[in-house]
């Protein structure tokens, strides 16, 4: 089990616009914003991923080949999230739908944050 996740901002401050509406279309909710650091969680439960910036004072970059699924509700909460991240300026990685294309138990989206961070939002039938 995951305990908890942190994703490398370069302006933790900037970066909460896009994480409060792509981690609000599923569910999660901002807990702080303190110290140079963001805290999200569901919204009744504890802050399980916090925004930051690098421990060693390097700007934060995306990590090639590292990604986050977050579980969304629903196909539409997959959809919701994905519209935020490209309206907050996230880029594309995978438009929502059915993985793979024939699937009917999978659906997701793949996008990246303004720093680089690739993640996905997906939703299970």
């Amino acid at each position: 089990m995951i305990g908890y996740v942190t994703i490398g901002a370069l302006d933790v401050e900037a970066a909460t616009p896009f994480y409060d509406a792509v981690l609000g279309a599923i569910g999660y909710e901002r807990k702080f914003l303190d110290g140079g650091w963001a805290g999200y969680g569901p919204r009744d439960a504890e802050a399980n991923t916090f925004v930051c910036p690098p421990e060693n004072g390097r700007p934060a970059q995306g990590g090639n080949g590292i990604m986050i699924a977050f579980k969304g509700v629903d196909n539409a909460s997959v959809d919701a999230a994905y519209a935020a991240a490209l309206a907050h300026g996230g880029s594309d990685e995978g438009a929502p739908g059915p993985r793979p294309p024939e699937s009917t138990s999978f659906y997701a989206a793949y996008m990246r944050d303004p720093t680089g961070n690739k993640f996905a939002v997906f939703a299970k039938a």
